[in-house]
């Protein structure tokens, strides 16, 4: 191990190294580049091009658009059962009853200009098509949350604009139910009333008013439990309740479930394959049948490698890894072992079920190992924040925020909302990008998209500036290619056989391959 006197002599070097490259202010601070170009006033419409529904279920579709407002939205070939309005681009009504395909053209319209983009419904028993996008309130406000927070944190998804980049979930964690035993007046028994209805606390008066609302901005409600008697945090669990539990939770009308582990490791049985699938199992069957559509995402933290049968347990997605806000930074930061540890398991992800490690962390965030502290800015770097975002949309991860929605600040945005960038994560072949190389010093994943190009990502581990080179036959593509910078969202040039990056410490280059045109 290096004497701390090397360690020092080493960082000075990547600094001087850096600062030579253009990549640290002269103030020692690394630069904060903006690279995401800011969205053009007319309309461009965003989001998935394939949707799922259930037969005769409740639909709700908020179409993502950026450009000045007003905006008109129109629809060709929509399902007679469903409803767009056109001033706000939501989409509702209720699905057809019978299975099938309809092949949608979206528009939108504004005095500077249009956009139209292809929107496939699907109706039949799959949904969840492409990964999940929103926010969850856990590293914000952990035992804290309020029915306001939520509200907030809504409206907040509205009007920075991430709603138009595709964001819709907006999910509640843990604490919201009552807490058994607690002397706290806000969280005290019954836990469920004379009928053995679940409870929420006092901090929650009206839970369908709550989705009402966020249902009337177009967005989609998520809520959590345990399938043992107590939460993580000691609030009241589903155990013995789920039939009861999971219809409750349909008719408040909640649009997800968060399913987390928790006390039910004191009521298996034993810690056999079958014992940690069965409340999962038992879950997906209730979920499965319920007259509303509710993704189901399976928390419980990569045991007995659920990502080979989560699918199978009903579940829409599942967590791979242990909680991402609790690995402690070493030489790298926690997102780096936790999203390599995932993207080795891309042969079991696609459309209705996904690989899940964890939620996006960046900008006010709290401490995990100290709640009460409060959110602080991220200690991730810049450059840090652009490689996680670009692991997790290539990993084709849910892309949950996580991080004080309200108090977002322009890089955050500019990290959480490349359109291009979530095309990849969203995109309808449904592919997890796989490692097409990992070294100590540097990585590879490359993802096959819908059109036939090839999302590249290439990440460098060290802590000085790093050329990394990319073949053809490395990736198994051959012919000219047309190199594109998704991040900038400019054209490199055409390539006939490799690429090559200089990427800064912990870094990365994300493009896309499109293969040239025959001459």
């Amino acid at each position: 191990m290096p004497s701390i006197q090397n360690r020092f002599v080493i960082a000075l070097v990547s600094i001087l190294v850096a600062l030579a490259a253009g990549q640290v202010r002269a103030d020692g601070q690394e630069s904060r580049e903006l690279r995401t170009p800011k969205p053009p006033d007319a309309p461009q419409i965003h989001g998935p091009k394939v949707y799922g529904a259930r037969p005769g279920h409740a639909f709700l579709y908020r179409i993502p658009c950026t450009g000045i407002r007003p905006i008109t939205y129109s629809a060709s070939n929509l399902p007679s059962t469903l409803n767009l309005d056109s001033k706000s681009g939501i989409i509702s009504g209720q699905a057809p009853d019978k299975p099938g395909e309809f092949l949608v053209q979206l528009e939108a319209a504004s005095a500077v200009g249009k956009d139209s983009r292809p929107f496939k419904i699907v109706i039949g028993d799959t949904i969840s098509l492409t990964p999940q996008m929103g926010w969850n309130d856990w590293y914000t406000f952990y035992d804290r949350i309020t029915d306001s927070d939520v509200r907030r944190a809504a409206a907040a998804m509205i009007s920075s604009g991430m709603a138009d980049f595709g964001y819709q979930y907006v999910d509640i964690d843990d604490c919201w139910a009552r807490k058994p035993g607690s002397k706290d007046p806000v969280l005290s028994e019954p836990a469920r009333d004379s009928q053995g209805n679940i409870l929420a606390n006092a901090r929650f008066p009206d839970m369908q008013a709550l989705t009402e609302y966020i249902h009337g901005l177009g967005l989609k409600a998520g809520i959590y439990t345990s399938p043992g008697p107590l939460t993580c945090a000691d609030f009241e669990g589903t155990y013995q309740h789920e039939d009861a539990d999971a219809h409750q939770f349909a008719q408040w009308g909640f649009d997800l479930l968060k399913y987390d582990w928790c006390s039910y490791g004191k009521i298996a049985r034993d810690k056999s394959l079958a014992a940690m699938q069965e409340p999962y199992t038992k879950m997906g069957r209730i979920v499965g049948d319920l007259d509303r559509d509710v993704v189901l995402n399976m928390c419980q933290y990569g045991m007995g490698d659920v990502w080979k049968w989560g699918r199978q347990a009903g579940g829409n997605s599942w967590r791979t890894t242990g909680d991402l806000g609790l690995v402690p930074d070493r030489s790298l930061p926690g997102f780096y072992s936790i999203g390599l540890a995932n993207a080795t398991h891309s042969e079991f992800a696609g459309a209705g079920g996904w690989n899940d490690p964890d939620y996006i962390l960046i900008g006010m965030v709290g401490n995990a190992h100290q709640p009460e502290s409060g959110a602080r800015h991220t200690q991730l770097t810049p450059e840090e924040q652009y490689s996680y975002m670009s692991m997790w949309s290539l990993m084709a991860s849910p892309l949950i925020f996580s991080g004080d929605i309200t108090q977002l600040d322009e890089f955050t945005q500019n990290v959480l909302c490349n359109s291009e960038v979530i095309d990849i994560d969203q995109d309808s072949l449904g592919k997890q990008g796989r490692l097409a190389r990992k070294t100590d010093n540097e990585f590879i994943l490359a993802k096959p998209l819908d059109d036939g190009s090839l999302a590249l990502g290439l990440f460098n581990l060290t802590n000085t500036p790093r050329t990394v080179t990319v073949t053809w036959k490395d990736l198994g593509i051959a012919g000219k290619q047309t190199v594109r910078d998704v991040w900038r969202q400019r054209d490199l040039g055409s390539f006939a056989a490799s690429f090559s990056s200089q990427i800064p410490p912990h870094g990365v280059t994300l493009v896309r391959l499109i293969p040239a045109r025959a001459q």
